[in-house]
């Protein structure tokens, strides 16, 4: 398979521009769902798959083209803690999936019908949309806040992070995703550790790399974003890099900055502009006022590089909807 003409074909199907959901604990947590939980979101994939698949077609009404599976925090050793077995968990993993993929067909299914007046707009019409199975960074699974700093101690090795993965996205690609999204990376150790998990295993889809970073040069661990991206360009199978949940006001530097280190589509879904408190586990509000809305800056990524827009934590439907719209624009030579 030639990975650079999956993304690029898609892209040229999605106008040149393409639309990733958006946060979905907060989705699922504004449908009534206490996710205080050290599976965190993948919580639901057993107790209320329903609102999963709700969350998904949420999304998809918003014009989404990526919708990124619930298994962020998803991992065999996580569901075995819960008393499941390890075929449970497997179950659970491909579940994930499956929960895209049906929301996707009931969405298609929706859209042949012309069911409602969005559907009349071409902007929501029949699109490509591509199922993403996210797999979170390991100190996602370790749910102490690491996956924001990157600091796993010295005990923790590449081939650590490998054994821990393997099985894992092994699943994620047998059950039917079209890529794999590996996100909130915080860390080179990471990043090092996906790339030869993809080589050694003979993964055959496509993936994303997406780094956490707290300024506009330097990841969440204080790796340099040029050195990790850098990982993600050598790897075949990385089709788009990035970055996600990282404050809206570092995103145009570090497209910058990724630019000079790949050629590959640049992909960017900033969080609301808050900060996690791993203590508290609650986000506390940014000092920079209204860095929440975000969308107004969509047509200054899009100059600078990016190509593919989204939201991670705290953004909801409407903040997709209101990319989708500035995408729209801009395809129509209206950018705003």
């Amino acid at each position: 398979m030639e990975y650079g003409v999956f993304m690029r074909d898609f892209l040229n199907k999605c106008g040149g521009y393409a639309v990733i959901d958006g946060g979905f604990a907060t989705e699922l947590e504004r449908h009534g769902v206490n996710l205080n939980d050290p599976l965190w979101s993948a919580k639901c994939l057993f107790t209320s798959p329903h609102l999963v698949r709700r969350v998904h077609l949420d999304y998809l009404d918003a014009g989404a083209n990526i919708i990124l599976t619930s298994s962020y925090q998803a991992t065999i050793q996580g569901f075995e803690a819960k008393g499941f077995s390890k075929e449970e968990g497997a179950t659970l993993l491909r579940r994930s999936v499956e929960l895209a993929r049906e929301a996707r067909d009931i969405y298609y299914d929706k859209c042949s019908k012309d069911s409602f007046d969005i559907m009349r707009d071409e902007r929501y019409r029949r699109r490509p949309i591509l199922i993403a199975a996210s797999v979170g960074s390991y100190g996602a699974y370790l749910a102490d806040g690491s996956e924001y700093t990157g600091d796993y101690g010295d005990s923790v090795t590449v081939q650590t992070l490998k054994d821990f993965h393997r099985e894992r996205v092994k699943i994620l690609v047998d059950a039917g995703a079209d890529l794999i999204a590996f996100e909130t990376i915080p860390n080179k150790l990471d990043a090092q550790a996906y790339a030869e998990l993809m080589e050694e295993e003979g993964i055959e889809i496509p993936a994303w790399f997406s780094f956490s970073c707290k300024d506009e040069n330097n990841v969440a661990s204080g790796d340099s974003i040029l050195d990790c991206a850098s990982i993600a360009d050598s790897c075949p199978q990385v089709v788009a890099v990035g970055v996600n949940c990282t404050a809206p006001r570092f995103i145009h530097g570090l497209i910058s900055s990724i630019k000079k280190a790949t050629g590959k589509p640049i992909l960017v879904y900033p969080n609301s502009g808050e900060t996690y408190n791993a203590d508290t586990n609650q986000w506390v509000k940014s000092s920079v006022e209204a860095e929440e809305d975000f969308v107004p800056y969509i047509g200054k990524w899009g100059y600078a590089g990016a190509s593919l827009f989204g939201g991670c934590c705290r953004t909801t439907p409407k903040t997709i909807k209101g990319i989708a719209e500035a995408i729209y624009e801009k395809a129509h030579g209206k950018y705003i």
